[in-house]
């Protein structure tokens, strides 16, 4: 609702939109009948007002020129492409009463409350005609509220029926009246009043009801929907279009009893086709494995009770049509492991962009409709090998090390609790001397270990907290290996630093939140910091090129500048592989959900590299091929 909506009631030295609207009601009571029923307002009202003495305890009406109704919060791809509508019990999207079609007001007036413009929060004549017939079967049968009487008892009190209520019913409503003009209680009334199917308000019923905006509605399409009110399930055109058609007529001829549309508009309204939308509340997302991390996003910086009735509007970071190119990659790379023979029952991928830390794509599995666990973020994982280059940046970073150094490739043992610990390399052997690039490009396991122990494995614990692994890590003497549970968002969000220099932005699924009215709540404009040494990100990017273009993972080639590194973990339950080019970080992880191993001999070069390749030549279409900046661009740390 527009802030402008809520002032203190004026006095109307004029027409108002809603006086224009419905204003021959005047002249239809005649002058004798409108003195009547003022009379006898007056005459109710002042024992009303008697009658307030004792309902002290009612709340105070004031509070609604701050009243902000729940509303539904959309979620929006980066173009702005409608992913999900979230909330809880009610589905509403609140809109000002100038965006609500004149037909609608005229309907609902008509069937809900006709003497609206005359009385003054309570109609006299109504409640007499409900006292009467309340009286005669013993029993309340017949309510005779105004229209501002049921927003007040929709807003303030239970919906029991008693007379004490009725009484609360009419003080708050004659209050009300005091307070607020005609126009904003029609406005607040058409926002909160329930439509059925869990809709709320005008604007999202005639979205679920019609497919259009309440603003588009005609006089047809009107005419049902304020027939619904009365009994929305029940006479829903969802539900029974015999039923909806009979209220529609209903409300058409009292429309014109009321002289408030021609005969001849009457005939035409029932003669008119209508064409049903789709129920609105709790749809399915387009994509959502997105939609789910950006909720969770949300719930952590605002709360879940403000995602879902707060009215968000949330655009992420992802096109739609490269999700969808992400999740068909990770299909068609499932069926060519199993056609290969690897047993393992799921993939994930995510692609960050090293630029902004945008998550660019996100599949958290090979099959959404069969599994909704999302492994991209909550699966923790080892990544085996794929964890070396954590350790090999902070080598290079300690001034010790460089790209051509040389690292001893021979058998060593560490005290790891109450035993040794014995690393060996893939294949059984050792190499003895050996460079940092080659022991990298070809994966030795040794070299990792022990410059694990010489550059202390806290500070490569350190190095990635600093670009944003929140995951736990213990300092074991295996962990260069990737003895350590992490997700793949993690993965590609940590190469991501490295591919831009050591420039790091926390990873994000969100580019912006306002509200309904446009307030920016969250902007996640990039504020990258510099957070790595540039010498020795530089260098690691270098080395990790040989990995593709020489090393373990040829067949991850794409034809560009790329970096990345293979994971395998013991008894092969994991397998990765991650890397980049200066545009793109992807993590691809493959495994069993139960921790089965793969099988004998799957390893991420084999079997991951091409799925990541193929991932990467459908997305670097168009894209310019860009070359990572030297180490010699930086000075080197000492």
């Amino acid at each position: 609702m527009s802030s402008n909506t809520l002032h203190q009631k004026q006095p109307i030295t004029g027409q108002g939109p809603l006086l224009q609207l419905v204003g021959a009601v005047s002249r239809v009571t005649g002058g004798m009948l409108l003195g009547i029923t003022m009379l006898t307002s007056s005459v109710v009202a002042g024992g009303l007002v008697g009658l307030a003495i004792s309902f002290r305890n009612l709340p105070d009406v004031r509070v609604l020129r701050s009243y902000a109704p729940t509303e539904t919060t959309h979620i929006y791809d980066v173009k702005g492409k409608l992913l999900a509508s979230l909330h809880g019990e009610a589905n509403r999207e609140v809109v000002p009463l100038d965006k609500i079609s004149p037909h609608l007001k005229r309907a609902v007036l008509a069937i809900e409350d006709s003497y609206f413009l005359q009385h003054h929060g309570v109609n006299p004549g109504a409640i007499a005609r409900a006292f009467r017939a309340n009286w005669e079967e013993g029993r309340t049968v017949e309510g005779g509220s105004t229209l501002t009487m049921q927003l007040v008892k929709n807003l303030f009190l239970n919906p029991e029926r008693a007379f004490s209520r009725k009484l609360a019913e009419s003080v708050l409503s004659m209050r009300v009246e005091q307070i607020f003009t005609k126009d904003q209680i029609l406005e607040m009334y058409l926002n909160q009043v329930y439509w059925g199917h869990n809709t709320y308000g005008a604007e999202t019923a005639a979205q679920s009801y019609f497919g259009k905006s309440a603003a588009e509605l005609n006089l047809a399409e009107s005419a049902m929907m304020a027939g619904l009110i009365q009994a929305p399930e029940n006479l829903s055109p969802f539900v029974s279009m015999q039923k909806a058609k009979q209220r529609q007529s209903e409300v058409l001829n009292r429309m014109r009893e009321l002289k408030w549309l021609t005969p001849a508009e009457e005939a035409i309204a029932r003669k008119q086709p209508l064409k049903l939308g789709t129920i609105t509340s709790f749809q399915t997302s387009q994509l959502p494995y997105i939609t789910e991390a950006a909720v969770q996003e949300l719930t952590r910086r605002f709360g879940r009770d403000a995602v879902l009735k707060g009215g968000m509007r949330v655009q992420t970071t992802v096109d739609t049509k490269f999700q969808r190119m992400a999740e068909e990659v990770v299909k068609e790379g499932h069926y060519s492991l199993l056609s290969q023979g690897v047993y393992a029952d799921q993939m994930a991928l995510v692609a960050v962009d090293p630029r902004t830390h945008f998550v660019k794509a996100m599949v958290g599995g090979v099959d959404y409709r069969k599994s909704q666990y999302n492994r991209a973020i909550q699966a923790l994982r080892q990544p085996g090998s794929a964890f070396k280059p954590f350790v090999y940046y902070a080598a290079f970073a300690s001034g010790k090390y460089g790209p051509d150094s040389t690292v001893d490739d021979s058998p060593v043992g560490y005290p790891d609790g109450y035993e040794m610990y014995y690393p060996q390399n893939y294949d059984g052997s050792f190499s003895g001397a050996i460079s940092v690039r080659q022991a990298l490009a070809v994966s030795r396991n040794v070299p990792a270990v022990k410059l694990g122990q010489e550059i202390g494995l806290n500070k490569v614990i350190d190095i990635c907290r600093t670009i944003g692994i929140r995951s736990p890590i213990e300092p074991v003497v295996s962990l260069p290996l990737g003895s350590v549970d992490l997700t793949p968002l993690e993965m590609a969000g940590g190469f991501a630093t490295f591919a831009s220099n050591g420039w790091y932005s926390e990873t994000t699924f969100i580019v912006q939140v306002t509200d309904s009215a446009g307030n920016v709540l969250l902007d996640n404009t990039p504020k990258p910091q510099l957070v790595l040494d540039p010498w020795a990100a530089a260098s690691l990017n270098d080395v990790m090129q040989g990995v593709i273009e020489h090393g373990t993972a040829t067949s991850a080639y794409i034809g560009r500048p790329a970096a990345g590194k293979t994971g395998t973990t013991s008894a092969e339950r994991d397998i990765w592989f991650v890397g980049y080019v200066p545009q793109l970080s992807t993590a691809v992880w493959v495994g069993n959900d139960d921790y089965a191993p793969i099988g004998y001999g799957a390893t991420g070069g084999t079997y991951v590299a091409p799925i990541w390749r193929n991932f990467m030549i459908r997305a670097l279409q168009g894209v310019p091929v860009e070359n990572f900046r030297p180490a010699s661009d930086f000075p080197q740390p000492q």
